[in-house]
């Protein structure tokens, strides 16, 4: 199937405040964002007609702005409704929405004091990131770079340019047949995927790395509360990656992969089961439910 560019598609994109022709929404090649990466963004999809969690996704949209040092032109309020307004002008219903905000054109330095913010909202039809038969897992590559430690990058921040070695991960994994790669954090423990957070089954407990260096994403947390409410012991530490030939099944959980389970990561091969299935059938039921219900469902 020929990809379709992203540049030449029909609908509208939502930009500083009004809906343009989708073909319409340019930004000038000097753009501050572009050239030092000083530009925050967010990943949600809509179930429905329904964007799950929307307001978390929000509520962090503008706080990665702050750590970046500036101020979204918008309150959380105006952006829910500006990306219900954006799905609704594309006729869509079961969609991802990209909202993205950077700096502009009128400083061009390291120093961007002077900046305005800008904020765009897009959304179009996304299938299941890993296939419609998640169940079979997925193989994960080890990726050569790692997360970066919270003293030397924004790491609390969905921020652009902490994505570059993410894409640098990914193709590698690909290049070598595999859906995606493993990162490990710069003390050489378990971090995540380059897009999505990972979790472990280890006699039948499941565990995930502590977030101190990546997000603590949303369908992380989400799915974490899932699991505690069918009673399983959930765990968040520091994990080593010689510890992985002790877990029964792995999966990766994102607003992208939604609950996706792993059959091996490099050498180690791993058993889609019980927990994995248990747990991607009751976020595929969440995220389905009305925002009221999710909000009851997960606290």
């Amino acid at each position: 199937m020929a990809l379709v560019p992203f540049d030449d598609r029909d609908g509208f994109i939502w930009w500083d405040g009004a809906l343009v022709p989708w073909r319409e929404a340019k930004m000038h090649v000097l753009s501050h964002g572009l050239h030092y990466a000083s530009a925050v963004f967010e990943g949600e999809r809509a179930y429905a007609g329904h964007i799950f969690r929307l307001r978390a996704h929000t509520d962090r949209l503008i706080n990665s702005g702050r750590i970046l040092g500036f101020e979204i032109p918008y309150t959380a309020e105006q952006i829910d409704a500006a990306c219900v307004e954006t799905l609704r002008a594309n006729n869509l219903t079961e969609a991802y929405v990209r909202p993205i905000a950077w700096r502009g054109t009128e400083m061009l330095a390291v120093s961007a004091q002077h900046t305005k913010i800008h904020l765009a909202i897009a959304t179009w039809e996304w299938p299941s990131y890993f296939g419609a038969d998640r169940m079979s897992g997925i193989r994960l590559g080890m990726a050569e770079w790692k997360r970066p430690s919270p003293e030397t990058a924004p790491t609390a921040a969905k921020a652009t340019g902490l994505y570059m070695i993410g894409t640098l991960s990914k193709h590698k994994a690909e290049a070598e047949g595999n859906a995606d790669a493993l990162m490990l954090d710069w003390r050489g423990l378990v971090a995540e995927s380059t897009g999505a957070n990972i979790f472990f089954v280890f006699d039948g407990e499941v565990h995930t790395p502590t977030p101190d260096c990546f997000l603590d994403g949303i369908t992380r947390r989400s799915v974490m509360a899932l699991a505690r409410h069918r009673q399983m012991k959930v765990v968040e530490r520091a994990i080593r990656p010689e510890e992985l030939a002790h877990a029964t099944e792995a999966f990766l959980v994102g607003t992208a992969a939604e609950v996706t389970p792993v059959r091996a990561i490099d050498k180690l091969s791993f058993t889609p089961g019980r927990i994995s299935e248990t747990l991607m059938k009751d976020y595929e039921a969440l995220v389905r439910k009305d925002p009221a219900e999710v909000a009851r469902v997960i606290g």
